[in-house]
């Protein structure tokens, strides 16, 4: 999914200056953007308090919206450099074409994984013939500098291992949980999983006390180590926990987003990371003249343009805690 944000500025994120180093409880709030005609995105991260959860750097939060007689998710054709993306969905289905010539179209709770490296694009919409509700996430994954350059694919695996508990079935997304890993190809250590928690449920997610983690709220009622997370909003839960106490109040969707701290500081722009604003200088450049993403052959429209670069240089990014 593109950020389609046309006011996009740069910002500095990663370094483990920034990491909060024992176990804490922080709300982030989100922040409402419009996907498209027909779709509207809660933005969880990059966020004025949080801008990475190890190398997850970017998540949005979208419906579930009743596109019935609406043409759902229309994101054209845009590029990627230096970055993952996980496309996670609770309902519908999502098209992927992409420069490669890959043509997937992807359903509830399989995993659709993109790894740009040096250069990608791809579009991503809902099929002409669709479910009614649209409901999912999507997340980037920051790559890190000995991989960042590696060549482009795509993969998609329909089945996820997962962990099971009394009232808890965790579905591993992306690297490792309880002896479960996925079949999705991650370059750090990292963990992503969807968290179906029955009603009355109470479990205890283990966890890697080295990670810093995050849970993302999809639906229902639920605690989070006793905190109650509503749809649609985030816990950041910071470092140096071994589990991770959950309560339902409801049947209840959540992900648990977690790894190891990301310590090289990023330049993320659009839906570019890089190292430097040179970079994502020139990786504009080449996107606006045609050059180095590829071809999305067969959506039907234009290609999305980028937004006008910020006149101001990067601001450091400020120190959370």
């Amino acid at each position: 999914m593109s950020n389609l944000d046309r006011q996009a500025t740069l910002s500095v994120c990663g370094g483990r200056g920034f990491v909060v180093a024992e176990p804490v409880r922080e709300l982030l709030t989100p922040r409402h953007v419009r996907l498209g005609e027909s779709t509207e995105v809660r933005r969880l991260l990059p966020n004025l308090g949080r801008r990475m959860i190890g190398a997850w750097a970017f998540v949005d939060h979208y419906g579930p919206d009743d596109i019935a007689d609406e043409p759902g998710m229309q994101v054209p054709p845009h590029p990627h450099m230096g970055l993952q993306t996980v496309s996670w969905l609770h309902e519908g289905e999502v098209l992927h074409r992409d420069s490669l010539g890959s043509l997937q179209t992807v359903r509830p709770r399989e995993l659709g994984l993109m790894t740009s490296g040096r250069a990608i694009s791809h579009s991503e919409e809902s099929p002409k013939s669709h479910a009614r509700f649209l409901h999912g996430a999507q997340l980037w994954v920051a790559l890190p500098d000995a991989h960042r350059h590696v060549e482009p694919g795509f993969q998609h695996h329909a089945d996820l291992p997962t962990v099971t508990a009394p009232g808890l079935t965790a579905t591993v997304i992306l690297g490792g949980l309880d002896g479960a890993v996925s079949p999705g190809t991650a370059y750090t250590p990292i963990v992503g999983a969807d968290l179906a928690l029955a009603a009355g449920a109470e479990a205890r997610l283990p966890l890697d006390p080295d990670f810093e983690y995050a849970v993302l709220s999809m639906s229902g009622e639920a605690h989070v180590d006793g905190v109650p997370v509503l749809p649609g909003s985030m816990l950041y839960l910071g470092c140096g926990r071994t589990e991770l106490p959950l309560r339902a109040e409801s049947d209840a969707g959540l992900m648990l987003l977690g790894g190891e701290p990301f310590a090289e500081e990023i330049v993320m722009w659009w839906n570019f990371i890089g190292r430097s604003a040179a970079e994502i200088v020139q990786a504009r450049q080449e996107w606006m003249e045609g050059r180095g993403f590829g071809e999305v052959k067969g959506y039907d429209g234009e290609r999305l343009p980028a937004p006008v670069l910020p006149a101001t240089p990067l601001k450091p990014r400020g120190r959370v805690r």
